[in-house]
């Protein structure tokens, strides 16, 4: 074998080594974001099966905001919906809807003594606002893995790779923006 043949044979072996960790990294990224969107979905799972009983706990007391409580239940509809048709882009609006709605209820509670002591809803209230916050990580790792796989598809030379076997990109999953507003809670007792 000649010289240019072993260099030859070298490069190709070499690029096909390459060629190989990329692709096994690309899969792993993939897995990542399959993995932390399950990690979501059994939280988001979870608290769905928790907020009919806060809604029903509320109900209780006749006087406490219907339209509130109307609100919530829609919003979470929506959230399972999108859950199950594993729609990012409509779980980030949905999730925004609920989770205003939600920050509402425990915000007009404030005016309900009698509810406020109420045993079963600070043991809910308790529980959502932990599920919520361990949503919220989970959000972040899910949007850090999109966020590496996203880049790596479009690095040089992984994407070349990424294209022959098709990596797409995913979206992130991010909540509407009046999630990110606070809670106007002069109009909430204003009413």
């Amino acid at each position: 074998m000649s010289i240019s043949a072993a260099i030859a044979f070298g490069i190709l072996v070499v690029s096909l080594l390459y060629a190989v960790v990329a692709y096994n990294g690309l899969v792993q990224l993939k897995h990542n974001i399959a993995k932390a969107w399950a990690n979501i979905d059994v939280l988001l799972k979870q608290r769905h099966d928790e907020l009919p009983k806060l809604v029903e706990v509320c109900k209780q007391y006749k006087q406490f905001e219907q339209a509130t409580l109307q609100r919530v239940t829609e919003a979470r509809a929506r959230v399972a919906s999108a859950r199950e048709q594993q729609d990012v882009t409509a779980l980030g609006k949905a999730e925004g809807m609920l989770r205003m709605g939600l920050g509402q209820i425990f915000a007009v509670a404030e005016a309900y003594p009698e509810l406020k002591t109420n045993e079963h809803f600070m043991q809910l209230q308790t529980r959502i606002t932990a599920l919520e916050n361990s949503i919220a990580d989970r959000r972040e790792w899910y949007n850090e893995s999109v966020n590496l796989h996203n880049v790596r598809i479009e690095q040089f030379p992984d994407l070349f790779i990424a294209r022959v076997f098709q990596f797409a990109a995913k979206p992130l999953l991010e909540f509407a923006s009046a999630e990110k507003t606070d809670i106007d809670l002069k109009a909430l007792f204003s009413v």
